[in-house]
């Protein structure tokens, strides 16, 4: 059995085997972090508001005694191609990072803190928390004028993963909201957002005016009609403002390839609204790409660029 300082060690040496990063950060953070959070909602628009005030669990039910650490890990991830097959066309729509293979990389990340802490008696659970305020408050991460995290040799490229432990953790972590010293002489996604999302007289987004947040509305709340059908360019989400990024231009080129759908399932893609009802085939290909949370918005989304 090893000590907690061995097991620290081991599981950053994982990261670093793997091209991963992360950090241990003690629960003692908590309160400060859903300060945090609170603070920086009350600057929403109301509608964005109350959904987030839904989403997150600062005091979560854990199936263990006491949560004394998060574990939190940043993975890189490219864009992916999604290929759609359309009147005789092949039509060719990428997805950003974060979106595809999601509950896959949840799952491995819980598989891996299970095998480094079960062996000492410690147990996982996955975190509902604001991760990208995490990620830059303990050190992992910076933030981007966009209020996108960038992670040092990954860029926006990746996708963050938390977890609460009950292994024990005190040590102090920087704590400190950091921007990237990229942004204080550059404004290239300022300039390049087509809605204004990105202000300049405050850090925090208009996320009532990101593509990202209205292409991610239920699939029955259509787009605003001063959002321009050329500004929209990713199957859902959005990547103005990460293809302009100096900071992305080692990974920028990195796409892998996604979901490819014939003519027929293309239509089927564009009208039916129930998954069950999609052929057995069609369905696989959406579950292996861990696209399933986000089928309901493929007939608005797909429409715009059919």
């Amino acid at each position: 059995m090893l000590n907690n300082e061995e097991l620290s060690q081991n599981f950053y040496n994982y990261l670093e085997n793997k091209g991963y990063k992360g950090k241990i950060v003690s629960a003692k953070y908590l309160p400060d972090l859903q300060n945090r959070f609170q603070q920086y909602r009350l600057l929403l628009d109301t509608g964005i508001h109350d959904e987030f005030k839904e989403y997150f669990e600062f005091q979560p039910n854990v199936e263990f005694e006491e949560i004394n650490s998060l574990f939190i890990m940043a993975i890189p991830q490219p864009r992916f191609e999604a290929i759609f097959h359309w009147k005789n066309k092949k039509i060719s729509i990428l997805i950003p990072p974060t979106y595809l293979y999601g509950r896959k990389v949840i799952d491995q990340m819980h598989d891996v803190l299970l095998k480094h802490l079960s062996p000492n008696g410690y147990h996982v659970a996955y975190a509902r928390l604001p991760q990208k305020l995490l990620a830059v408050s303990c050190g992992l991460a910076t933030y981007g004028r966009n209020n996108i995290t960038y992670v040092e040799g990954m860029g926006s490229f990746h996708r963050l993963s938390t977890f609460y432990t009950d292994f024990p953790y005190d040590q102090d972590n920087p704590w400190e909201l950091q921007m990237m010293d990229l942004c204080n002489e550059c404004s290239a996604c300022v300039r390049t957002c087509p809605t204004g999302a990105i202000p300049t007289d405050r850090f925090l987004l208009r996320a009532e005016k990101c593509i990202t947040y209205h292409n991610e509305q239920p699939g029955d709340i259509t787009f605003p009609d001063w959002i321009e059908p050329s500004w929209h360019n990713s199957l859902i989400g959005c990547l103005h403002c990460q293809k302009v990024c100096p900071a992305n231009k080692q990974v920028m080129d990195w796409i892998e390839p996604g979901p490819i759908f014939n003519e027929e399932e293309t239509k089927l893609l564009v009208s039916e609204k129930n998954f069950d009802l999609l052929p057995d085939e069609t369905k696989k290909k959406i579950d292996i790409f861990d696209l399933k949370n986000y089928f309901e918005v493929f007939p608005r989304n797909l429409g715009v660029f059919l």
